[in-house]
């Protein structure tokens, strides 16, 4: 009996999936719409990189919950990689005109990017307790699990709190430090991280403004473009943007 031919062979298109993933992609539009295409990928592309953000924010964590600065440094590096690459995705939607996406709004239904779920996720695993995002979180009741076990866990600020801790540095040492370490260093890449997260927060409202308005509510009845203004001021590590607005803001030595 033959133990498999070149039929059986691994490919790239097999090994990737190919055929499935290229029938992912179902415009409601009849006729098809010639924007509609590019406005599901953008949004399915994204949610593969979440997808695997989310898997890196798990190592994240896990690095950090080992002491293993060294390494959470490794991996936090690649995560603000992955976070360039989904927020340069925007620039894709900024050659959608307002009027072209008014040709295809109505068939998205109840549809809206506020319903990801992996993105609640990213911000729960990084840490977000802002009252907005909670009440946003209960809003969609039940709170989905993977979104529920990352409100459940220690925060990525207080594991490194904690490990700055069990070192004997406090966040006000850590940033006044003359001299690069790795602690610093990964203090400095949680804090690029933040300001990566807000970058593509501040984009997409500027999208979404451009595309509905200030004032027009989003897709599904959300609050649109006035909700995501008001998430671009959110933190996740607010504990060391204070330490380091006392070792260089106004009045520091």
């Amino acid at each position: 009996m033959s133990g498999g031919g070149a039929h059986d062979e691994l490919t790239y298109g097999s090994y990737l999936q190919l055929d499935a993933l290229l029938a992912l992609q179902q415009p409601r539009s009849q006729p098809e719409h010639p924007d509609e295409l590019l406005f599901i990928v953008v949004h399915q592309a994204s949610e593969l990189w979440f997808k695997v953000i989310l898997h890196e924010l798990a190592r994240l964590v896990e690095r950090l919950e080992q002491r293993d600065a060294a390494g959470a440094l490794f991996v936090l590096r690649r995560v603000n990689s992955l976070v360039q690459v989904v927020t340069a995705q925007l620039a894709a939607l900024d050659t959608l005109p307002p009027q072209r996406f008014a040709e295809f709004r109505g068939l998205l239904g109840s549809s809206s990017g506020s319903q990801s779920v992996q993105f609640r996720a990213i911000e729960a695993a990084s840490g977000l307790r802002d009252p907005v995002f909670l009440q946003a979180v209960r809003e969609s009741a039940p709170v989905d699990p993977v979104v529920q076990r990352w409100l459940e866990r220690a925060t990525v600020q207080e594991l490194f709190v904690r490990l700055l801790d069990e070192q004997g540095v406090s966040l006000d040492a850590l940033f006044a430090a003359r001299e690069p370490s790795v602690l610093t260093m990964l203090g400095d890449e949680l804090l690029a991280y933040e300001q990566g997260f807000g970058r593509w927060r501040f984009l997409h409202t500027q999208l979404v403004e451009r595309i509905l308005g200030p004032s027009t509510p989003g897709t599904g009845g959300t609050q649109g473009a006035s909700f995501l203004a008001r998430t671009v001021s959110q933190r996740f590590f607010p504990r060391l943007w204070e330490a380091r607005s006392r070792v260089f803001g106004a009045g520091a030595p």
